[in-house]
């Protein structure tokens, strides 16, 4: 499995087919039973946490439910790995903040706390948060889940943009159809932790392969149904 540079790769299937297991993988948080997992020419399977720091510098993380400190501003969140990690402090901190809330439309927000914010200016503000240390890699984990369809447009549009205007290798990470043939350049299908099918979204589209077609059409397979009527 392998993730191009600058491109965006959607990894899509069922629930519990391993998809956010994947990320955790990409990042170090676990450890795969078999094979590696390379970031460049870096190992990062074989890195113990400490030697992990580096790495992970690059890597930006958007988690499912945006993992926001609720005691903490807007600005303290973004600016917090930042101060964290000796990158910048004090007027440096605060303009790497206001440039990526410009970046996804929340520079009013700054010193507004969690609490106050919709579904989607928490999933934005954790997304500023993911790309303040300019990674090279963003990994998205169900991006849109929780949010209501002009919403989920929005962040889409958003991992466009900044896929584009950052150059960033984006791996995001859906079951949620639309998104996916919107986003992506390329689509890998997971079913019970193999890849079924990676290809282009028109690939995936055109496919006959039988996992593909039911889960692009929503339709059980009859082991699924029979689950069931047990």
């Amino acid at each position: 499995m392998q993730f191009p540079r600058g491109k965006t790769t959607v990894v899509m299937g069922a629930s519990g087919c391993g998809k956010s297991v994947l990320l955790r993988h990409l990042v170090g948080l676990e450890k795969p039973d078999q094979g590696s997992v390379w970031f460049g020419d870096m190992r990062i399977d074989q890195l113990n946490e400490h030697e992990l720091i580096a790495p992970r510098r690059h890597i930006g993380y958007l988690f499912q439910q945006g993992a926001l400190f609720d005691s903490l501003t807007v600005q303290d969140n973004i600016a917090f790995a930042l101060i964290e990690h000796g990158v910048a402090t004090g007027a440096n901190a605060r303009a790497m903040v206001e440039h990526v809330l410009h970046l996804v439309g929340l520079t009013a927000k700054m010193q507004v706390m969690p609490a106050s914010l919709s579904g989607g200016q928490r999933k934005r503000v954790a997304l500023a948060r993911a790309i303040v240390m300019h990674p090279e890699v963003v990994l998205y984990d169900e991006p849109t889940t929780g949010l209501d369809p002009i919403t989920s447009d929005v962040i889409n549009e958003l991992i466009m943009k900044l896929a584009r205007e950052l150059s960033m290798t984006s791996i995001v990470v859906t079951h949620d159809l639309a998104s996916a043939f919107k986003v992506a350049d390329r689509i890998i299908m997971l079913h019970d932790g193999r890849v079924e099918l990676a290809g282009t979204p028109t690939e995936v589209r055109q496919s006959q392969l039988p996992v593909v077609s039911r889960f692009l059409n929503g339709k059980a397979s009859p082991e699924e149904l029979a689950e069931i009527e047990a």
